[in-house]
């Protein structure tokens, strides 16, 4: 899966107990087959981020943690 900036992602959380973490990507720091994105989270943090296997997905511009 290719994401690109202002793509809207989520990440599953570790714990059952919190909600998956949203956002929108802000530039693609590395493209693959090793990405790394800068994300602007819902909670007005930011961070760069480089996904696990899996563990970043495309969410529907709906869709609120």
């Amino acid at each position: 899966m290719e994401l690109k900036v202002g793509n809207r992602v989520g990440v599953e959380s570790e714990s059952t107990e919190r909600r998956p973490r949203m956002g929108v990507i802000e530039e693609v720091v590395r493209e693959a087959p090793s990405p790394r994105y800068r994300i602007r989270w819902d909670d007005g943090h930011e961070s760069v981020y480089t996904p696990a296997a899996g563990a970043l997905r495309r969410a529907g511009p709906s869709e609120k943690a």
